[in-house]
């Protein structure tokens, strides 16, 4: 039997239809009064109370941009990576195929240009569709728009969870609110801007919000470029993005498009051969899956991560960590960089070259920077940020300081020993006291017991010394024949642990630390006193006189170009420019340089270590332009006491460089020692090895583009001296213990690499 219902009130019955429309235009009528009409016009408590529920809704709507993306790029402009948490790219409405603004009109609101913001014959049918069963929607464009701007909004605050879907939570006040709105942002917009700003906030996949971004996704192209079948295709994607899906839900997609296409066809917007051509036309997508972050870099994906904690430690960005990283991943700034794309192809592909295959996970790494600025020109290491193809993953950043890297996250590795690239420092010292680099000193020295009585004026005097009763920490050479006299400037061409000490004895230790800390040089892992956020360990032991201590190779090629700049440090310095989505100025880098050592001492450094290429353990990695021609250019190999860390640090007039190679894993104290890397064995890897030819090819290529002019000469009296300056230990020790290591067991040794046709045979 059929259950009662009553006719006279059947939908179906002509009486039934009379009372459904009576009753829904009421509902109307008190809609569009409520929102319309002031309260002091309307008598009646029931419909007085409406009013003010109505009054006390907001009528102004703050409609800051959407979400975009932020782009980093190179000096040049070019692209180094996109973050953003919402990938969106906002285009003007004249950027926009017309296309697309007719398939969103046909298919959400058709009556876009003569209603007020609220449609109330759209209420009226989707009411009537209601009450038949068949639950339609009413909602403008500009009540979407009103929608999506409230939502955005609680995203960049951080406030997801109070998001309002429309059919999903949206209660009854919530949608006279939308409606309020929506009438108030008509007053204040024209139709053409908050289309525009519908067509740039709208969702249309979790990969695209806005249709730029969805054009880009979807097919590969723009939104100016959109054709008839792919606009009517996104337009029907935003009734439901996930139903109407054309990659996962292909046939749905076409209904829908389909769909708008017909109505595009019935409302005037495109003919019927357009039509005909248009449905015939099959679902094909060309996705461009978005890279976000700096992991997918393309080009150099650590420094865009050291640009990224630069800002996201910056309070300019905002008050907390949680600010600055809306303001960076929501705010669509535009950051340009130091970064020079030529010489960062240069620098990977050198250290891609190092190790080869690298099964053994042997790390390389090379960054550089232009003196008198401190700009970061190259940054560059032999990992890969996801692990593919078998290549050597590694999320730590080799070139930069712990504290450096991934936010606050503490992942640069902190460096590496630096071994004899630290010797250039005290030499400086030494020509900072007015002494002569020709000055002869005996080699043969390798004890420095207790209690020797080095000069220290700084507050902490070093209480180190190089002697035990068995001899283990007696300095070492690399070879037999340079335990002798010889002069302070060959000893550093040579690499000579012995006159580098025998130096230090002769000047002011504090000297050397007050060069040191002038020129930046500091230990890349954090201080012991967590309470400091951004530590700068010195380098305060005596055994840092020939690199025990760990550093960055951004720290060296930063000191390194002090000698370059007539002894001024600049600050490194990688973020030229910010801009805002609006066009305006945030804060950026500016270079920020101080006097460090005096210019005569530069300028005899860098005669000396342009000797280090010439003759000294550097010379078989003497850049070349061409096979005969070279330019002037300083460097100095290091290697550390187990050839675990190998480098060599340099510049030309317009370029300093740090590159490293060696053991990044774990607590880096395997030893490079009898090892085959690159189809290559090695005895031990020194300096000029592998670091070297990194160095000598980079350089080669990439220097003369930033100036290779003469270094100025230093004054005569730093050149001469008369005489040998006596011992400063009376009983030296010149033999090496049987059975003791060539090297000391915790101090880097000096580099093994003479000049070929010295004596000591070494290559």
């Amino acid at each position: 039997m059929a259950t009662g219902k009553n006719p006279l009130f059947d939908t179906a019955t002509t009486l039934g239809k009379i009372f459904l429309f009576l009753g829904v235009s009421a509902i109307c009528g008190v809609l569009v009064a409520g929102l319309l009409v002031p309260a002091a016009a309307v008598s009646g408590s029931a419909a007085s109370g409406s009013i003010q529920f109505f009054d006390t809704l907001p009528a102004e709507l703050k409609v800051d941009p959407p979400s975009q993306s932020t782009t980093i790029l190179a000096s040049d402009g070019s692209p180094i990576a996109n973050l953003y948490a919402e990938n969106r790219t906002r285009v003007s409405l004249d950027q926009m195929s017309p296309h697309i603004k007719d398939a969103i009109i046909a298919i959400e609101d058709s009556r876009f240009y003569e209603h007020g913001g609220v449609d109330t014959t759209g209420i009226l049918r989707a009411l009537v569709s209601t009450a038949r069963g068949n639950k339609q929607g009413a909602s403008t464009i500009t009540q979407q728009y009103v929608n999506n701007v409230i939502n955005s909004s609680l995203e960049a605050e951080g406030k997801g969870d109070e998001v309002l879907l429309n059919g999903v939570n949206k209660g009854v006040g919530d949608k006279l609110r939308e409606m309020k709105l929506a009438i108030a942002l008509e007053k204040k917009f024209t139709k053409e801007q908050i289309l525009e700003g519908y067509l740039n906030i709208v969702f249309f996949n979790r990969d695209a919000y806005g249709i730029e971004a969805a054009s880009k996704f979807f097919f590969s192209t723009t939104a100016k470029d959109l054709t008839l079948p792919q606009a009517a295709l996104l337009a029907g994607v935003v009734n439901s993005p996930s139903y109407y899906d054309p990659i996962t839900n292909p046939e749905n997609a076409k209904v829908r498009r389909d769909l708008v296409l017909h109505a595009m066809l019935t409302q005037g917007k495109i003919k019927q051969a357009d039509y005909d051509a248009a449905v015939a036309t099959p679902v094909q997508t060309k996705v461009t899956q978005p890279r976000q972050g700096c992991a997918y870099s393309q080009t150099a994906p650590y420094f865009c991560d050291y640009v990224l904690h630069l800002l996201l430690n910056n309070p300019a960005y905002g008050a907390d960590a949680a600010e600055r990283e809306r303001k960076i991943f929501r705010g669509g700034l535009t950051i340009k960089t130091t970064l020079d794309p030529k010489a960062q192809s240069v620098a990977q592909a050198q250290v891609d070259g190092s190790a080869g295959a690298n099964p053994d996970k042997w790390g390389a790494s090379l960054v550089s920077v232009q003196p008198g600025s401190g700009k970061i020109v190259s940054m560059a290491q032999n990992t890969v940020w996801f692990p593919a193809d078998g290549k050597f993953d590694q999320t730590q950043n080799f070139n930069v300081d712990v504290q450096d890297a991934k936010g606050n996250d503490l992942n640069g590795l902190g460096g590496f020993q630096p071994g004899s690239t630290m010797k250039p420092f005290t030499f400086a010292e030494w020509l900072n006291e007015g002494k002569s680099m020709s000055t002869q000193l005996n080699g043969a020295v390798r004890r420095y017991p207790p209690g020797f009585p080095w000069k220290n004026t700084c507050p902490t005097p070093t209480t180190d010394s190089y002697d035990d009763t068995a001899g283990t920490h007696d300095l070492q050479n690399a070879d037999e024949n340079h335990y002798k006299y010889m002069s302070v400037l060959d000893g550093l061409a040579n690499s000579i642990n012995t006159i580098t000490f025998a130096s230090a004895a002769q000047v002011d230790l504090c000297g050397i630390q007050k060069i040191v800390d002038a020129v930046g040089i500091h230990e890349g892992l954090p201080s012991p006193n967590g309470d400091d956020p951004n530590p700068k360990v010195p380098m305060t032991r005596l055994s840092s006189l020939i690199g025990a201590r760990q550093t960055a190779p951004l720290t060296m090629a930063s000191a390194f170009a002090t000698f370059a700049n007539n002894g001024k440090y600049c600050e490194p310095m990688a973020i030229e420019s910010v801009t805002d989505a609006t066009g305006a100025q945030l804060p950026a880098q500016s270079p920020n340089c101080r006097d460090a050592i005096k210019p005569e001492v530069a300028h005899g450094v860098a005669y000396a270590m342009q000797e280090v290429l010439n003759r000294g353990s550097g010379s078989l990695i003497q850049p070349r332009i061409s096979t005969r021609t070279t330019f002037p250019i300083a460097a100095k190999t290091g290697t550390n006491d187990n050839n675990s860390s190998t480098w060599v640090a340099g510049y030309t007039s317009g370029l300093a460089t740090a590159t490293w190679f060696g053991d990044p894993l774990g607590n880096q104290q395997r030893a490079g020692q009898n090892v085959t890397i690159n189809g290559n064995f090695y005895k031990g890897i020194d300096g000029y090895m592998i670091a070297g030819p990194q160095f000598s090819n980079y350089m080669a290529q990439v220097a003369p583009a930033y100036g290779t002019d003469p270094f100025p000469a230093p004054p005569s009296d730093m050149l001469y001296s008369p005489a040998p300056v006596p011992d400063p230990v009376t009983v030296p020790r010149t033999t090496i213990p049987t059975g003791k290591s060539t090297e000391p067991a915790t101090q880097p040794s000096a580099d093994p690499t003479p000049a070929p046709t010295k004596s000591s045979g070494k290559k």
